[in-house]
């Protein structure tokens, strides 16, 4: 039987534009991960590792123009967008490189005997190694920065290991081209390219997810195909970590006094943040609690004449259009539910931005379920609550979500009335959140967290942020170990100094 070809399309007019790869065999899924696996050593040495890196981001800077051009005409995504997510791309391997250089992800502790406690203490000395092949399935809508040289391969490779990378159908010639500079790079520090592999197509994905020697997998796409891959991870002989990025509804809290006190000013925003990337982002606000009456109006108000000012867009390839303009359509049909600005097909091959309104009292509903559920392009649904018992009441139905945002008057902003309390709330549904402010943006700092309680993700780590590289470790003492016979990362002499805690000591 012939491979089936994987073709570039462009999704401006859903043609192809050309045959890039064709989809990979079992076979050579398992050469791939084989040859990942024997590359496990030639990661070892740090200096290495961090070199490597930044030779990777200075690789995707020298062909900037060609992959801007090229992911521009395989995502539509502009090329405004795509030249900062191509920055951001090279940051995040730059930084990955300064944390392995640094040394503190290896999490090192040392605790010298001592007889005199009760039970007595060994010797003892503890650090963290990579856990070995990595799976990463890249996403469709960052074909960058969540893709064959995103957040999940840097931090991978930053934490010692081999990387396959299952490509996005939606940005497979993008892949390809990224790939080859990751190799080069690879090359030039003189490690193997199967550091880096890269396999195209659906059952290639299956395939590597049950490949015995592969140690942990990183996953940002929908509920369904991430559920699915999660579920084959723990099903597996020897299950394994699955990091999974799957769906997240985001919702934002709107407080009276704040709608009272600026509530132009908060439709103006909510406007912009959820028609961004044509409403393609992870943190896209779903849902939005807006208080009835006034005040409240006035924030529907300035949202009407924001979201009509926009234009329509191209979404990330036919399917997710599709999708888009059923899943609006289904969840304007329900009852209470009504369309200030319709959402829906903008041409044959755009969308339209639009919102839904509807009572909060009928999220209570379970026929209002789908209004709970993440509806992924430029629409968002504003439930108006009658009182603060309403409101709790909806918080309470809601699933886990990447954000919570609050949007508060002055006065509470400055701890009067129960912003600490509604704060708390929120904390419990989401990973990070937002005050004042709008959660499109996922800035690449080390107090970063880009996750959230299921089903935002699978597990309870990050995917953005320096502390991502602590999904790809595990840690391992050593107990009464003859010095000549340790790491050097766990010697008394520090010959690496490296940070670490000793007796309790924090040094370095």
């Amino acid at each position: 039987m012939t491979a089936a070809p994987v073709w570039s399309v462009d999704p401006r007019t859903g043609k192809r534009r050309e045959q890039v790869a064709v989809e990979a065999t079992a076979e050579e899924v398992d050469a791939a991960v084989r040859a990942a696996h024997a590359a496990r050593g030639s990661l070892a040495d740090r200096t290495v590792r961090a070199a490597f890196l930044r030779t990777a981001a200075d690789g995707l800077e020298a062909v900037r123009d060609l992959l801007i051009e090229v992911a521009d005409a395989e995502s539509a995504l502009g090329p405004v967008r795509l030249t900062g997510e191509l920055a951001r791309t090279a940051y995040q391997l730059r930084a990955f490189a300064g944390a392995v250089d640094e040394g503190a992800f290896l999490d090192v502790v040392i605790d010298h005997p001592d007889p005199a406690v009760v039970p007595p203490v060994p010797d003892l000395r503890r650090m963290k190694i990579p856990l070995g092949v990595v799976a990463v399935y890249a996403a469709s809508n960052f074909p960058f920065a969540f893709s064959v040289a995103g957040g999940d391969t840097a931090s991978a490779l930053a934490a010692g290991c081999p990387v396959v990378v299952k490509a996005h159908p939606d940005h497979p010639a993008l892949s390809e081209l990224v790939a080859k500079v990751l190799r080069r790079a690879a090359a030039a520090h003189g490690l193997p390219e199967a550091v880096v592999g890269l396999v195209h197509g659906f059952d290639a994905g299956v395939e590597l997810i049950r490949h015995p020697l592969l140690s942990a997998a990183g996953f940002t796409g929908s509920v369904r195909g991430g559920r699915a891959l999660f579920d084959a991870a723990a099903a597996r002989p020897v299950p394994i970590p699955f990091h999974g990025e799957l769906g997240s509804l985001n919702p934002v809290v709107v407080t009276e006094a704040a709608a009272a006190e600026r509530g132009g000013e908060i439709g103006l925003g909510l406007a912009g943040s959820m028609t961004l990337g044509v409403g393609q982002f992870c943190v896209k606000p779903g849902l939005v609690l807006v208080p009835s009456g006034a005040s409240g109006d006035g924030l529907v108000k300035a949202l009407v004449d924001a979201v009509s000012d926009t234009d329509a867009g191209v979404m990330l390839d036919p399917r997710m259009r599709d999708a888009f303009v059923a899943g609006v359509a289904e969840r304007a049909a329900l009852p209470g539910v009504e369309s200030p600005v319709t959402p829906g097909a903008g041409g044959p091959h755009t969308v339209s931005a639009g919102f839904l309104t509807v009572p909060a009292a009928e999220l209570s509903e379970e026929a209002h379920e789908l209004l709970l559920e993440e509806c992924f392009g430029p629409v968002t649904v504003v439930a108006r609550y009658e009182s603060p018992d309403q409101l709790a009441t909806v918080l309470a139905r809601l699933p886990g979500s990447l954000t919570a945002t609050v949007q508060l008057s002055s006065a509470e902003a400055a701890g009067e009335g129960g912003a600490v309390d509604l704060l708390a709330r929120l904390a419990q549904l989401a990973g990070r959140l937002v005050v004042d402010g709008w959660p499109t943006g996922v800035a690449v700092a080390p107090a970063q967290h880009h996750g959230g309680p299921y089903p935002a993700t699978t597990s309870t780590s990050t995917s953005v942020g320096g502390t991502a590289i602590e999904r790809w470790l595990r840690p391992v003492a050593y107990q009464n170990t003859p010095e000549p016979l340790l790491p050097l990362e766990l010697r008394d002499d520090n010959p690496l100094v490296l940070p670490r805690r000793c007796d309790g000591v924090r040094e370095g």
